[in-house]
C-alpha cells in the first residue's frame, strides 16, 4: 500500500501575508541609496534604474506576499513615483550640499521642491525623462 498523498502546499504561507511592507520598505531604501550613490558619483542621472526601481517594487510586493490585483499594482506604481522623487531630491541635494560641504542627508531638507523640480529638468536628459515617466507605468504592469 503506497501512502496517502500529503496535501500541496500552498504558495505563500499565511504567515507570509504581512511582509510586504517591511519587504517594500526595505527595497525602496536600498534602491535609493543605490540609485543615488551611482548618480553622484558619475555625475549622471541614469534615468534607465526607474525601469528597475519599478520592476522591483512589484517584486518585493509580490515575495512579500501581498495578493495579486488592482492594489498591488498602484502601490508598485506609487513606490517607483516615490523612488524617483526621492532620488531625484538627494541628487540635488549632494550637489548643493556638497558645495557647501553638507552631506545630500544634511541638505535635503534644507531644499525645496520647486528649486529641486528645476535642477532636475536641467540635469536629465529628454530620455532620462521618458524612462523616468516609464518606470511607474512598469511598475504597474509587473505588479498585476
Amino acid at each position: 500500500m503506497s501512502p496517502a498523498p500529503s496535501p500541496r502546499p500552498s504558495a505563500h504561507p499565511p504567515h507570509a501575508r504581512w511582509l510586504w511592507p517591511f519587504m517594500l520598505v526595505l527595497g525602496m531604501v536600498t534602491m535609493v541609496v543605490a540609485w543615488t550613490s551611482l548618480a553622484l558619483a558619475t555625475d549622471r542621472q541614469h534615468g534607465w534604474v526607474a525601469l528597475l526601481a519599478g520592476l522591483e517594487a512589484a517584486w518585493m510586493l509580490r515575495l512579500g506576499g501581498m495578493a495579486a490585483g488592482r492594489a498591488r499594482s498602484l502601490l508598485a506604481a506609487l513606490a517607483t513615483v516615490t523612488m524617483v522623487v526621492a532620488v531625484q531630491w538627494f541628487v540635488a541635494a549632494g550637489h548643493i550640499g556638497g558645495q557647501m560641504g553638507m552631506a545630500p542627508w544634511e541638505a535635503a531638507p534644507k531644499m525645496g521642491a520647486w528649486y529641486v523640480m528645476t535642477l532636475s529638468l536641467m540635469a536629465n536628459t529628454r530620455l532620462d525623462l521618458v524612462l523616468l515617466a516609464l518606470g511607474p507605468l512598469l511598475a504597474w504592469r509587473a505588479g498585476r
